[in-house]
């Protein structure tokens, strides 16, 4: 199957620009141009020098021995978490503020749940003279503490939002109201593959690099593609990242692992597949967690970065395609998985790539698959949640 929107920004019953009226010239403006500009040769000139001297592209596909030896195959680490800032968010920001520029925006506002889209756009904010406003849930805002200084450090101003849960969805909220209100020289660095057409589509091409690198490096170490290709899914940018290039190829088993927080059926998990119906949200039709007369539940997951109640537009159609496996992972899975790639590997992940570390230990394995897991960021920012999670854990 291909994965490509239409001429109205849907895939299949999925996407779609659901907008105001006031942001309706924008959104059209980033619809007619973004395909152009982004296609230029001098854009993609600099873009490319600015992902290899800036950002340290390509990252290297890591082949983890010893997890190979625990599973019982091969398994190979896409290592985003070596990229600056510390995470795949920078594909993304980099590409977006290089349209913004050529669109002629002044400036850039941006949402940010684990903060480190938050981090990635205040760098390159910084890096263009541009400024920067990010919008963070104060509950987000607490737990990613250290992020909230970096984009303090940056130059950016980090606006808390203290309604709702306190979280992404509502970081969200606000940063579509300030858009709504400053449209003519304000551009929104969406963060991941949702909200209105074009940026599902517009940021998974800026992801898809993932994916694309991940093809080469393979076909350098023997020249055999990957059996599966695994990554954590919140709105879904890294896994769009390392799922792109494979969508067409059904050799390639495609899992996206979500987040399901205290247990599926606990009232307390952001599993969107499993808990997600058909509406509505941030701009685009997709799957998104809501009770029953449509409004939207909150989520909850230890990682800030997938406490998210929807997906993103290409994820909701290739879930209900059955072309992506989605799967879950609760809280204390995914910190064993943390420790796990810890210990095993000496590499300390993200919480939100510690929930598709721990699915390796729910699959079985025959001995001849290669298994690549998009290690979508460092964990820095998590210390103290592992700390204060794991406690004595850590010291055994």
């Amino acid at each position: 199957m291909r994965l490509e929107a239409n001429e109205k920004g849907f895939f299949g019953e999925f996407g779609g620009a659901y907008v105001p009226e006031m942001l309706y010239p924008n959104v059209r403006e980033l619809q007619d141009r973004y395909v152009e500009i982004t296609g230029e040769a001098a854009f993609q000139r600099e873009l490319n020098e600015l992902l290899r001297d800036f950002a340290g592209r390509p990252t290297p596909l890591f082949a983890g021995r010893r997890l190979s030896a625990l599973f019982g195959c091969e398994i190979l680490l896409k290592r985003e978490d070596l990229l600056h800032t510390g995470a795949h968010k920078i594909n993304n920001t980099i590409g977006q503020i290089l349209l913004a520029k050529r669109l002629g925006k002044t400036r850039i506002i941006a949402e940010t749940g684990a903060g480190q889209h938050g981090v990635a756009t205040a760098t390159v904010c910084a890096l263009m003279g541009m400024p920067c406003v990010v919008y963070m849930g104060e509950v987000d805002m607490q737990r990613q503490a250290l992020n909230v200084g970096r984009m303090r450090m940056l130059g950016a101003e980090v606006r808390g939002v203290s309604s709702g849960s306190k979280t992404l969805k509502d970081a969200t909220n606000e940063a579509m109201r300030d858009w709504i209100a400053n449209p003519h020289d304000t551009h929104y660095i969406i963060g991941s593959v949702v909200g209105p057409h074009p940026f599902p589509d517009m940021v998974a091409r800026f992801q898809s690099v993932i994916s694309r690198e991940i093809k080469e490096q393979c076909h350098v170490l023997g020249g055999r593609q990957p059996t599966h290709v695994i990554a954590c899914v919140g709105g879904g940018s890294n896994a769009m990242g390392g799922f792109f290039h494979f969508v067409e190829d059904e050799k390639v088993a495609l899992i996206g692992v979500e987040a399901a927080g205290c247990g599926i059926s606990s009232g307390r998990s952001a599993a969107t597949t499993a808990l997600g119906q058909p509406g509505i949200l941030h701009g685009s039709r997709t799957l998104f967690m809501q009770s029953e007369d449509g409004q939207v539940e909150e989520a909850h997951s230890i990682s800030a970065g997938l406490d998210y109640p929807g997906i993103g537009p290409q994820h909701a159609h290739l879930h209900t395609t059955g072309r992506v496996q989605y799967v879950s992972v609760t809280d204390d899975e995914s910190l064993e998985g943390a420790k796990l790639l810890a210990r095993q590997e000496g590499i300390i992940p993200a919480l939100e790539t510690a929930h598709a570390v721990a699915y390796l230990s729910k699959m079985r394995f025959s001995g001849s698959e290669r298994v690549v897991v998009v290690v979508s960021g460092r964990g820095d920012k998590d210390m103290g949640t592992y700390l204060e999670r794991l406690g004595e854990g850590i010291s055994r």
